[in-house]
């Protein structure tokens, strides 16, 4: 089993490998993703769909984001809290996204909507959410920035990988790795969608 030094590692060398991709590779891949993202069934009949805004070098879904407002689709954002925030404990919320919505900077410096000019919804009455990750398989395993705010989030999923919504990560395919242990907290993937391929866990 990884220990946790391992993952720090592996988090270390994978973050720079996606921070080193110059900005041509950065368009490539993000107009690649959009192509076999938009044609793949569960973005067609997903009508609330979540998803990220790209730092630290991840795959940008800003092109899928656009494709979703065109067909008519619900774009939402993760909003995080971190354990203090007025009492609250760590957590995520998703909050809808317009091209007009007022966005401001989290405790780590990613853009999120301002929750008094938008709308929340359910985990569960998500159909897609799209996730960053730093590394990934090809069995569903997931290692992200180590906050755990989306195995949280999704944690009713657990062993009812059939629930809605379907959990799709999305990464350079310079990302990937053979195995991931995964913790008792993880929740695993369903899919992961590259500059190249759409890989089914």
């Amino acid at each position: 089993m990884e220990t946790s030094h391992s993952r720090q590692n592996l988090r270390r060398e994978i973050r720079l490998k996606r921070q080193n991709l110059s900005l041509n590779q950065q368009r490539s891949a993000s107009i690649e993703l959009v192509n076999i993202l938009c044609n793949s069934p569960h973005f067609i009949q997903s009508q609330n769909i979540a998803v990220y805004l790209a730092s630290d070098g991840e795959i940008s879904p800003q092109a899928v984001i656009e494709a979703a407002w065109a067909k008519g689709k619900q774009v939402y954002l993760p909003v995080v809290h971190t354990a203090g925030d007025e009492g609250a404990e760590k957590g995520m919320a998703f909050y809808r996204y317009n091209s007009d919505t007022p966005l401001q900077r989290n405790v780590y410096g990613i853009e999120e909507p301002v929750v008094e000019h938008s709308e929340s919804i359910n985990p569960e009455d998500l159909d897609l959410v799209l996730l960053p990750l730093v590394a990934f398989d090809r069995q569903g395993g997931r290692l992200g920035m180590g906050g755990g705010y989306y195995d949280r989030a999704f944690e009713f999923k657990a062993g009812q990988a059939q629930l809605n919504p379907y959990l799709l990560g999305l990464a350079h395919h310079c990302q990937e790795v053979d195995y991931l242990a995964l913790a008792a907290w993880d929740i695993p993937l369903a899919a992961v969608a590259t500059d190249i391929e759409l890989i089914e866990a």
